[in-house]
């Protein structure tokens, strides 16, 4: 469990494969699935399953993992992902709690590849969805993607260290992640 603990920060934001870590840790499926079990328990690790329909062609089962703990990952773009995995975490369990709103924290990836990081689900409906990005780049096919398929949810790609701030054709809007991490609880 130790080594799997380990692990864990190097794969968050890929889809997280059971089987490649049983291979890794020379365990059992079953063994790699209770250690997950226990690491959600104690507040250590929470995981997010993917969105979609078949009209979007979307992966069902793999899901993606990020630590409460978002210091625990190195990589500093993927730290920076994890941090609004987190962030995003607080803000649904908030809404939850205090409004009682059906809604969820989700992801998008499809067949073809496409993804973007984070999708809010109320009901079975995307209300929002935003692609993080370490600097300032050119909005994510992925979430271009995404926004023609649901033109009423609202979209963000928001940068750590970026200074751009604009709203596309598309409706997509582009900026520093403080502008959209302080509307937040």
């Amino acid at each position: 469990m130790e080594l799997l603990s380990i692990r864990l920060p190097e794969l968050v934001g890929g889809p997280l494969s059971i089987n490649a870590i049983r291979e890794d840790l020379q365990v059992s499926h079953k063994t790699v699935s209770q250690w997950l079990l226990i690491l959600e328990r104690l507040y250590s690790i929470f995981r997010l399953l993917p969105f979609g329909a078949p009209k979007i062609r979307a992966v069902k089962k793999e899901q993606k993992h990020y630590h409460f703990d978002w210091t625990l990952v190195e990589d500093l773009a993927l730290r920076f992902e994890n941090l609004v995995a987190a962030a995003l975490l607080k803000w649904i369990h908030f809404r939850q709690d205090t409004l009682e709103e059906d809604v969820e924290l989700r992801y998008f990836r499809d067949v073809d590849g496409r993804e973007v990081d984070f999708v809010i689900v109320r009901g079975r409906k995307p209300i929002l969805m935003i692609e993080c990005k370490w600097n300032d780049v050119e909005v994510s096919p992925s979430l271009k993607y995404l926004k023609l398929k649901f033109p009423d949810c609202e979209a963000w790609q928001i940068s750590a260290t970026g200074k751009k701030d604009f709203v596309n054709a598309q409706g997509i809007r582009v900026c520093p992640a403080l502008v959209i991490l302080s509307q937040w609880v």
